[in-house]
């Protein structure tokens, strides 16, 4: 419940302090004397947008601070809990403060805390109606919230919406990979392309050089053999020359020549062994030599096949990489994005399986949507027809009708659903119902909307209602309905309703006069809590004009009274 409402510097207020109470709380006041301000104020309070043109002239800042009383409100409690804000006494203290810098403040609880939050904080517990909000209720997307709204049913419209957004967002992703499918698969193609002839290939590690290596040995295998038989015969002697000593023949010699020095002088013993060796040695590579000629075979089909192979090589080295590593380098990052665009094409095939699957789920929560909303749209016209009739509209009829909506191209529902719900209304009983925008009046009008909130806010704890001239275009008998209508509502709710009915004051609990004075050449608003015969003057005034006589105040006593 809202206990107190300051307002500084808004508009034409300077500084006003409003003090409500439980019930039926009314404004009244003349046209232009700042009643609806305090909408205003409240809108500011719930999260409504800032504006620096609202700061009244020569501020610098507005305010706007208000308490709410929270006994009996859990789940308040627990939105506030859950972002860390604590009430003390069951008194919650919310500020708003617009500044010509830009610089716009909350608090709640003493925190700052962004705007955003107290849109959260009291979505659904401070509710502002107005003749433009009634005019709302033309259109077929304010029918369709609150038939839902109504049957419960906001999770289950929640959910189609969730669930079309994300076959749309499939929808998409599934167009752009069909449009890249032909770039893609003509990537595929080559990559494959390439990976294969690498791996046809069977590239190895460092096989170029010994390819080179072979190739030059076949290439040059008579001037091989003939510089190997030079070498044997340098090492071991020419054996087709009697007289031809090769180098271990010489070194034979040196090591008979060097035994003979020992013999002479024995410091020299050490050098034969060496001579030894080094003979043993010579004669080692000589064999060695003479091996490896005999093993050198011309082969001009090996040659030819080495040749094949080395260009095989050099043809991909020249594509992939300067070296064997370099290509096989090459072939798996190919072999790895070829890997990709194939998942990609597994990933299409599976976005099709989901969205066939979400298709089908979002079929199942619109039907599950749609048979909420016939019961709902039953329930709804049954109650609404009759707390429309209780507002002096004894014949009216009311029902809701479920117009399908055109189905969207490949999926079964819009995302509000398969069906729009469509508020008609006759108000004399030869009329057939028709949609609202086409058969209400004003003041039909007006009363529809009073009823709808009487019946769709029943049974919610915790509101606070306004209600910004929600009876205007009535009078006489029907503004005493509207009256009672707007009472009853406000014994399970606080209601706050800005009126010019002196019917509709009569049934406040807490009457407050809103007055624009001039003082010292400004503007001035004063609120006034009225009781006694100051509020009978006040009711006088609205159901006499500017010149009230006793027999008006007679009647303001008789509707104070329930005499009407």
């Amino acid at each position: 419940m809202l206990e107190s409402l300051r307002i500084e510097r808004l508009a034409v207020v300077d500084a006003v302090e409003i003090e409500f109470g439980p019930g039926l709380n009314v404004l009244t006041g003349e046209t232009g004397a700042g009643k609806s301000i305090v909408l205003s104020a409240l809108g500011l309070l719930a999260g409504g947008r800032a504006r620096q043109e609202a700061i009244r002239d020569g501020a610098d800042e507005a305010r706007v601070e208000a308490v709410f009383a929270t006994e009996g409100l859990p789940e308040l409690a627990a939105a506030l809990a859950a972002r860390g804000l604590e009430v003390e006494d069951d008194r919650l203290i919310v500020q708003r403060r617009l500044a010509r810098s830009g610089r716009h403040r909350a608090r709640v609880a003493g925190e700052t805390v962004p705007a955003s939050q107290l849109a959260e904080l009291f979505a659904g517990r401070i509710e502002i109606s107005s003749q433009h909000e009634s005019q709302a209720l033309l259109r077929p997307e304010t029918q369709g919230r609150l038939l839902d709204a109504f049957g419960r049913l906001e999770p289950d419209r929640a959910e189609v919406a969730r669930r079309h957004t994300r076959l749309r967002a499939l929808d998409r992703e599934i167009a752009r990979l069909r449009e890249a499918a032909e770039a893609r698969a003509r990537r595929e193609d080559f990559l494959a392309f390439q990976v294969d002839e690498i791996e046809q290939a069977g590239v190895e590690p460092g096989e170029y050089e010994g390819l080179r290596t072979e190739r030059s040995r076949l290439a040059h295998a008579q001037q091989i053999r003939l510089d190997a038989a030079r070498a044997v015969a340098a090492l071991a002697g020419d054996p087709s020359a009697t007289d031809a000593l090769g180098a271990a023949d010489l070194v034979a010699q040196a090591t008979r020549a060097v035994d003979g020095l020992v013999a002479l002088d024995p410091t020299v013993r050490e050098l034969g062994p060496r001579l030894r060796s080094l003979d043993a040695e010579l004669g080692d590579l000589a064999a060695e030599l003479e091996r490896y000629a005999d093993g050198i075979e011309a082969d001009p089909g090996r040659l030819a096949a080495v040749e094949e192979r080395l260009d095989r090589l050099e043809g991909l080295r020249r594509k992939y990489g300067d070296e064997e590593q370099a290509v096989l380098d090459f072939r798996d990052s190919a072999q790895e994005e070829l890997t990709t665009l194939r998942a990609a094409e597994a990933g299409l095939a599976k976005l099709a399986a989901e969205r066939g699957a979400g298709e089908a789920a979002l079929a199942r929560a619109a039907g599950r949507l749609t048979a909420g909303r016939r019961k709902a749209a039953r329930k709804l016209a049954r109650e609404a027809e009759r707390a429309i009739r209780t507002l002096a509209l004894t014949e009216a009829r009311f029902g809701v009708d479920l117009d399908p909506v055109p189905d969207e191209a490949g999926l079964p529902c819009g995302p509000g659903g398969a069906e729009a719900p469509i508020f008609r209304f006759a108000a004399d009983p030869g009329s057939e119902p028709r949609s609202l925008r086409r058969v209400a009046s004003g003041g039909e009008l007006s009363r529809l909307f009073l009823a709808l909130k009487n019946v769709l806010r029943r049974g919610e704890p915790g509101m606070v209602l306004v209600f910004d001239e929600v009876d205007a275009g009535i009078g006489g008998a029907v503004a005493e309905r509207v009256g009672a209508a707007l009472a009853e509502l406000a014994r399970e709710h606080q209601v706050l309703c800005i009126t010019h009915l002196p019917q509709v004051a009569a049934r406040a609990d807490h009457h407050l006069r809103v007055q624009k004075r001039t003082e010292q050449g400004r503007s001035v608003v004063r609120v006034e809590r009225l009781a006694g015969e100051a509020r009978v003057d006040e009711i006088a005034r609205m159901a006499g004009g500017v010149e009230v006589g006793e027999a008006t105040r007679e009647h303001a006593r008789a509707l104070l009274t329930g005499g009407g």
